[in-house]
């Protein structure tokens, strides 16, 4: 980890909608990190079975929340708000996240944030990742599906 603190606002999102779970690192804006552990079970079943992906964000939230703090050169002392999925998604995989996120952010005394699944869909196009992509200038028209 990283002996100096970055500046500006270090956020941790969780996401966990569905059947991947997702943890990144923002500082002011930037990403910094971003990590995906995929589901490999649900192929069997030809879909995603909810029961099955709340077992497997479970066994898969600690890994990659560390490997997105690793992957950042953060502590997590240094976070200074978590943000994470309420929804739409899985209610059971959801609940895997929430309840990490929340236990999370009152161990280290700071905010929590809940983003919504879709709203997050659209405005995730303003995260700067360092690949020169141009974002939208408002108003913009976005379709998520």
């Amino acid at each position: 980890m990283s002996t100096q603190r970055p500046k500006g606002l270090i956020v941790l999102g969780i996401e966990s909608s569905c059947d991947e779970t997702a943890a990144a690192v923002l500082v002011d804006g930037e990403l910094r990190s971003n990590v995906i552990a995929g589901q490999k079970v649900h192929e069997h079943w030809g879909g995603v079975v909810p029961e099955l992906a709340s077992r497997a964000h479970q066994e898969a939230i600690v890994p990659v929340v560390h490997g997105a703090l690793e992957g950042a050169g953060i502590s997590r002392d240094d976070m200074d708000v978590v943000a994470f999925t309420r929804g739409p998604g899985l209610m059971g995989a959801l609940l895997v996240g929430t309840c990490f996120a929340r236990s999370f952010a009152q161990a280290l005394g700071i905010p929590m944030v809940a983003v919504d699944h879709l709203q997050a869909h659209v405005m995730a196009h303003f995260i700067r990742d360092g690949s020169g992509r141009p974002t939208p200038e408002f108003p913009f028209l976005n379709l998520t599906v």
